[in-house]
């Protein structure tokens, strides 16, 4: 068993070190944080034991025209800011003091509106680097297929040493994604490795837009091919995932993100949805795997060439549906604060997990 030791030193943040212990089947476990922890938020870094209420997982802004079609420059982010603000500001009523916006590079990443949000409520708002591989590779610039995992990596490197295009807005995490069949293909393979090697530099967070297990598990095994702990890495949309495998890769330190949670309201009585969330998180409590679950809402959204931005889901549905939920099935207070204030503190601080 070996020591592993990290310091990081950036323009914005101090000497942070991180001791753990790890063996190939265990990981570096991100507690007991250190008070010099921090998260980089849109307005620079947040100290980690000071992020409260969290969602780790939400969307205010999508372009769906794809890599090739899309346009920034034609964006209405007046109009979106406008749409969006309420829908921000009625989480105030429910304590959330941080959100995590998903939207990637390529499909609506728009860090200044993020800002201006984040001043307009008051909220720490946490936006990523990275690129998105689902969707049959549709909102992959053409660089990603020409250009090699450390040439990716340093593109993604760069936001985070010198901000997001010019903007002076930093990213709090890497966001991936790859294309949920049984296997990993080349670009999603790509991608998988230069998010590992981004976090090795930066000590960012990987989260990983998935689903199935059969990918979930071979990123893991890729990243620990980089030297990668999983501790690094959030299975995003794990509730596809079966159970078997949520506690699998939970128990060699990955992060189980359960996080479609605004989309379960039944509807004519049908609660299958919210119900299997409900099993799966019970599932991972009683295996004593708690401290290894995120859970989000993934709501939202202002659609770009939608009147009006379209539908925009709100990000409440978690507090007002599925938290009265998990109390009346004996999940305590406590085990609300450990998903929604400890875990998201503790998976996305920065610091380097790696493995030996």
């Amino acid at each position: 068993m070996k020591d592993v030791i990290y310091k990081c030193l950036t323009k914005h943040m101090c000497i942070v070190t991180c001791i753990c212990s790890v063996t190939f089947f265990s990981s570096c476990k991100p507690r007991s944080l250190k008070s010099e922890h921090i998260i980089m938020g849109i307005n620079g870094p947040i100290a980690a034991d000071s992020l409260g209420t969290a969602l780790i997982h939400e969307h205010v802004f999508l372009d769906w025209s794809g890599a090739d079609s899309i346009q920034p420059e034609n964006w209405n982010s007046e109009e979106a800011f406008l749409k969006i603000l309420p829908e921000l500001k009625k989480l105030s009523a429910w304590g959330v003091k941080s959100f995590f916006e998903c939207t990637p590079h390529y499909l609506g990443r728009n860090p200044l509106l993020l800002k201006r949000l984040a001043d307009s409520t008051g909220l720490n708002i946490i936006t990523n680097t990275g690129y998105y591989g689902a969707v049959h590779d549709k909102y992959l610039p053409s660089h990603a297929f020409t250009e090699t995992a450390d040439q990716l990596a340093a593109r993604w490197i760069d936001e985070f040493e010198n901000g997001i295009e010019g903007t002076g807005v930093k990213p709090g995490f890497i966001k991936i994604s790859v294309d949920g069949d049984s296997t990993l293909s080349a670009i999603d393979e790509k991608l998988v490795r230069a998010a590992a090697r981004t976090h090795l530099k930066t000590g960012l967070t990987i989260v990983s837009h998935t689903g199935p297990d059969t990918p979930a598990y071979n990123q893991v095994q890729i990243l620990r091919d980089e030297g990668v702990s999983p501790a690094a890495w959030v299975w995003t949309h794990a509730q596809h995932g079966t159970s078997e495998m949520q506690m699998e890769l939970a128990k060699q330190g990955a992060w189980i993100s359960l996080d479609g949670l605004g989309w379960t309201e039944p509807i004519a009585g049908d609660s299958t949805r919210i119900l299997k969330y409900l099993s799966d998180i019970q599932s991972l409590k009683d295996e004593g795997l708690l401290q290894h679950v995120l859970i989000a809402n993934d709501a939202g959204w202002y659609t770009y060439g939608k009147p009006d931005g379209g539908h925009y889901q709100p990000h409440t549905l978690l507090f007002t549906l599925f938290v009265p939920l998990l109390l009346k099935n004996g999940f305590t207070q406590a085990d609300i604060d450990t998903l929604l204030v400890i875990n998201p503190r503790e998976a996305y601080a920065l610091r380097q997990r790696s493995i030996e």
